[in-house]
């Protein structure tokens, strides 16, 4: 991939610092090195506290800005083409890692532009190994907590609701940008976090001690101030809320290792939507003769219909020897087979669980690779847990999105037929919001309006059915850059890197089987799918030369 020429004064900078340091960095030349390496990258990554609080302000990142020169001198300074191909997918996520540090304090900057950054609790776990878009660095998982609290719960909490009230008056002075829409939209978000704290305090009620309520409160106050601040300053707000198309194309190529420009995603989301629109009216037309499909009206028939779902999924992959079927998985997917949703109140995902909760459901892969990295953590700590700046995401997403389809195509609904009619609208809806996306970061077209390209293109009008999961999904695409593409471009990446495994298989002369495929990509872990494809087959096409960052 060709160097862009906005990143010559950066490299130059880490040639100079490599030469300050080589003595240093030419000690660093095996893989245990990288180790080091890593931990003292992950140390640094995480800022130092200014009143209790990450520091996100201007003078923390001049700062340590040489700091952070120098790890990447180390980086740099690493020889890899005799390690294995593993310790070498390992060095490109360190340095996709550090790109994306790069990145964020050059253009993304969500601390200054994005006042949704600062969005501190949070009441659920993600279904990716982190929580979608970018967030700071001190957030209070309230889903990991046991109510009612013991008292040894109650200061953990007081400890981490602490960061709050500093962090909310750092906000005032750091959001300095003009991204109209990631302002307004944001807004949301502290409100939010405002309608949390009611909530929690409420949940608690005279359980909490005096300490625990009063921090509570001194929270409440600190959102306040931020939420009407935000709302002073709105109409001020003018700018474009996008990265432009060379700054996408750069992050996605060489943070998330997504082998693709602007102009390719948009030209793949067009392709995969005019295909699951065209493929959609092929299975009606097919299935016309077909009772229709009936929703869901009681939630006894909703829980009859989602446990079926979970049954009948595991079956088919354990008899149609899919992937290796472990203990942890039917649980991890029977946990987040929701519940009855009345028929107003339902949105796009809630519409297609209630005629049949199967094709969304397998996409609940999400739950079985978090169980694995909880239960069955790689070996290399490289990969240990969530990689940052949700550089995971074409792995993850993508492999959800993608298992969808290739389930269905390996006979998951041949005695539901119209059940692959769903699969096909999840495909629609996905490229539909991606490509608004795509356009909003290329700022041609506003929020709102890629959140129209979202809405018209998903099929029987689904996504008009209740706006909140609109304003939600498009305000995290525009985000962070990528994601709302992902499904599908990591859909793609997963194809081919299928396509590759089993043509390599084929001109071995052995019998190729997905099992093996998937126990394989599970073996690897939830890095980018240029990355896994490379350890899978061999070829390195897709990774950027280490003398392209």
């Amino acid at each position: 991939m060709k160097l862009k020429k906005r990143t010559v004064f950066f490299v130059a900078c880490v040639a100079i610092v490599v030469s300050m340091n080589m003595s240093k960095a030419e000690a660093q030349s095996n893989y245990d090195d990288l180790l080091v390496l890593f931990s003292d990258w992950r140390e640094f990554e995480s800022p130092p506290l200014l009143d209790g609080a990450p520091d996100y302000t201007p003078t923390q990142f001049a700062a340590r800005q040489d700091d952070y020169l120098a790890l990447r001198a180390r980086l740099e300074v690493f020889e890899t083409d005799q390690w294995s191909i593993p310790q070498q997918v390992d060095w490109h996520i360190v340095r996709a890692e550090m790109n994306g540090y790069d990145f964020n304090r050059r253009v993304l900057q969500s601390w200054a532009r994005d006042p949704a950054f600062y969005s501190t609790l949070w009441a659920y776990r993600s279904d990716v190994p982190g929580h979608e878009g970018p967030t700071h660095h001190a957030l209070v998982e309230l889903w990991t907590y046991d109510f009612p609290l013991s008292d040894a719960e109650q200061r953990r909490l007081i400890s981490e609701l602490r960061v709050i009230p500093p962090l909310m008056k750092q906000a005032r002075s750091n959001l300095t940008g003009n991204a109209r829409d990631l302002w307004v939209t944001g807004i949301r978000d502290i409100r939010a976090q405002r309608d949390a704290l009611d909530e929690l305090k409420a949940m608690l009620g005279d359980s909490a001690s005096d300490e625990l309520t009063d921090i509570i409160d001194k929270s409440s106050v600190a959102t306040d101030e931020l939420i009407a601040w935000l709302e002073v300053e709105a109409d001020s707000k003018t700018g474009p809320s996008g990265i432009g198309k060379e700054n996408y194309t750069w992050y996605q190529q060489n943070v998330h290792l997504v082998p693709l420009t602007w102009e390719d995603e948009v030209r793949l989301l067009k392709r995969e939507l005019a295909r699951a629109w065209s493929s959609l009216k092929l299975e009606e037309q097919r299935n016309r003769d077909l009772p229709p499909m009936v929703a869901a009206n009681t939630p006894e028939e909703y829980d009859a219909m989602a446990n079926e779902a979970v049954d009948r999924i595991m079956s088919f992959l354990r008899d149609k020897d899919i992937v290796t079927v472990t203990d942890y998985m039917e649980p991890a997917m029977r946990a987040q087979k929701g519940s009855f949703v009345p028929q107003e109140r339902r949105n796009f995902f809630a519409i297609t669980a209630h005629y049949d909760p199967a094709p969304l459901f397998t996409h609940f892969w999400h739950w079985f690779e978090l169980a694995r990295m909880d239960l069955e953590p790689h070996s290399s700590p490289i990969r240990q847990g969530a990689l940052l700046y949700n550089i995971f995401d074409s792995r993850n997403e993508g492999t959800a999105t993608g298992v969808e389809e290739m389930f269905m195509h390996a006979g998951l609904y041949d005695d539901s037929p119209r059940s692959r009619e769903l699969v096909w609208i999840l495909l629609a809806q996905r490229a539909a919001r991606g490509l608004g996306s795509l356009y909003a970061h290329a700022n041609e077209m506003t929020m709102e309006e890629a959140g129209s390209v979202h809405m018209e293109w998903t099929p029987r009008g689904w996504m008009k059915t209740e706006k909140e999961l609109l304003i939600f999904e498009q305000h995290l695409y525009l985000r962070q850059p990528g994601y709302g593409t992902s499904y599908v471009t990591g859909k793609y990446l997963l194809e081919r890197t299928l396509a590759d495994y089993a043509r390599q298989v084929e001109q071995r002369g052995e019998e190729f089987q997905l099992r093996h495929f998937f126990d394989r990509l599970n073996a690897i872990d939830s890095i980018p799918i240029s990355l896994g494809r490379w350890e899978m087959t061999g070829l390195g096409d897709e990774v950027a030369s280490k003398s392209t960052n």
